[in-house]
């Protein structure tokens, strides 16, 4: 266990032997989700998979802000040594921008998928998403706020999520659909179809690996455009015939040739 600034216990797992790697997870997702890519990486590095608060076997101290999940990912890298390559996807891409921003200490930077949204390529979501979300998830609704995300953020037509609530696996994610209202605070204000805050262009200087997939929507890829336009320091690689949630195999591959470039 790390143990955050603020007293949260943070787990995480610990595979392979070499340079520090620290991997963030998105929306929906705890450590066990980095398994394959973990795998991937143990024989090059030191894969540090942690379970974010509110997840898994991690704490979940309240009140909840962005700045607790931040200090959340400094703990864990300081558990790797003090500083180390970090990777995060989806949200947990964002999450990473954030930390970077804030002083982390980060040798290298990649970023798999930031969900921005960037310009109006997609329908965006409503002015009163996050206060609908935050509403049934106080009301103890969770299976209707898990419905909302994915029908609104995610775009799932409603007859594949009312399917999605019969399926054996629908209980798991309602069981983490609270952590929903933490990942919409850490994407506030970059899902409004503008630029990226211009602050991150003087704050976030350290080598960037930016990706997308091929095979993904055009909103998407734009996001990654715009962090690659918007960062000093960033190179843009596209994954062949690849969505949201990439083989495991070629993000591995871009990792070990960027974080040992």
């Amino acid at each position: 266990m790390a143990r955050s600034s603020d007293g949260t216990s943070i787990a995480y797992d610990r595979s392979g032997a070499g340079p520090a790697v620290v991997l963030v997870a998105g929306a929906l997702s705890d450590r066990s989700t980095a398994r394959p890519l973990s795998g991937q990486l143990a024989a090059t590095f030191s894969v540090f998979a942690y379970d974010r608060r509110g997840r898994g076997d991690s704490g979940d101290t309240a009140p909840y802000a962005v700045e607790r999940e931040i200090e959340d990912l400094d703990a864990v890298v300081r558990m790797a040594g003090g500083t180390a390559f970090v990777f995060g996807h989806s949200s947990g891409a964002a999450l990473a921008m954030r930390a970077a921003a804030a002083g982390v200490s980060m040798q290298r930077l990649a970023l798999y998928e930031p969900p921005f949204m960037v310009d109006d390529s997609r329908a965006l979501p409503p002015a009163d998403y996050a206060s609908r979300l935050t509403t049934a998830l106080a009301q103890g609704r969770r299976g209707d706020a898990l419905e909302l995300f994915m029908t609104v953020a995610v775009q799932t037509p409603p007859d594949a999520v009312a399917q999605m609530r019969q399926s054996p696996y629908w209980s798991g994610m309602e069981a983490m659909a609270g952590t929903l209202a933490y990942d919409q605070a850490v994407m506030e204000g970059t899902m409004t179809g503008g630029p990226l805050p211009a602050a991150w262009a003087r704050s976030i200087t350290l080598p960037v690996l930016a990706m997308d997939g091929g095979a993904s929507p055009s909103w998407a890829r734009h996001a990654v455009e715009a962090v690659a336009a918007l960062l000093p320091d960033t190179e843009h690689r596209t994954l062949d015939g690849q969505g949201h949630g990439a083989d495991p195999g070629m993000v591995a591959a871009e990792l070990r040739r960027f974080f040992l470039a």
